[in-house]
């Protein structure tokens, strides 16, 4: 049924002055093709004489590094050039996988497991690769207490709260606050006959301190001298935050790496695993090579 609205006749010419056209789309050269599966980290430390380090410092981007590495996976590029304003969802990190799309797929941190498992020829069973239902249990309070007291202490030793921390809690950093990290949850900076709104967290490092030594006491012994934590026969996700903690803390310049530094069997657990978590990895961009 023809519609009952129909142009104006002025206004009809006007529109046949500029008729709709369609083009074919504009092939475009990609500087850097992909040609492997790219993590996108926040940046590593600064390269030492020699040896050019592809482990990120950000914990998180370092837990997924570890994650891809101890599942099995290797030849897998990381580039540490892009913003966290520039990854999906605005935080770090990234995989970059090649597909259908012109340049390949971006996946979000959480969807790292399923790819993986996509990629990995031999899967991980209905116990996630703990021994025993009773391991995989206990490896929940494990990650409580990694992203609890010990992600809490990791941040204190990077920098001390200050006032400033509302402007950038303001600002829209996707940073987890010190806050709900902890429970219970600390004293905010401000108090009640303050000008100011509740902000930011009454906490120090040396105050979280005893919390902390007792829990890196208890990694220690729950460690003893297995080879995987919990005394699995083979990694476990476990297993990679473990590492991604040890290795940022060990390369801290406070109490809180002295603190796990005093562990032999930490120190060398965290240098064994990082050694296989690095090999997983290659430069991504040439001009990093140069």
């Amino acid at each position: 049924m023809a519609s009952a609205l129909t142009l104006p006749a002025p206004l009809k010419k006007a529109f046949s002055l500029f008729p709709l056209q369609t083009h074919p789309p504009v092939p475009f050269a990609v500087r850097f093709p992909l040609v492997k599966p790219t993590l996108w980290i926040a940046p590593p430390r600064t390269p030492s004489v020699g040896h050019v380090s592809l482990l990120s410092t950000d914990v998180e981007c370092l837990k997924w590094q570890a994650y891809i590495a101890l599942r099995g996976l290797t030849d897998v590029a990381v580039r540490w050039d892009i913003p966290p304003e520039g990854a999906l969802g605005g935080r770090l990190p990234t995989l970059h996988v090649p597909g259908t799309v012109a340049d390949g797929n971006l996946l979000v941190a959480e969807d790292i497991p399923g790819w993986v498992d996509s990629q990995v020829t031999t899967g991980i069973d209905t116990l996630d690769g703990y021994k025993d239902e009773h391991a995989k249990d206990e490896s929940h309070a494990w990650v409580s207490l990694l992203e609890g007291v010990v992600h809490a202490a990791l941040i204190l030793s990077g920098s001390a709260p200050s006032p400033f921390d509302m402007f950038i809690h303001l600002s829209g950093n996707k940073r987890r606050p010190i806050e709900a990290i902890l429970s219970p949850p600390p004293a905010p900076l401000t108090g009640f006959s303050s000008f100011l709104p509740t902000f930011g967290a009454n906490i120090s490092l040396s105050a979280l301190h005893p919390q902390y030594t007792e829990a890196i006491n208890a990694v220690s012994e729950r460690l003893g001298g297995d080879t995987w934590f919990l005394g699995s026969a083979n990694p476990t996700a476990l297993d990679a935050f473990l590492f991604a903690y040890l290795h940022c803390i060990l390369h801290t310049g406070d109490v809180t790496r002295l603190e796990v530094a005093r562990y032999a069997n930490l120190v060398a657990w965290e240098r064994r695993v990082g050694t296989k978590v690095e090999a997983a990895f290659c430069i991504a961009l040439r001009e990093y090579r140069e």
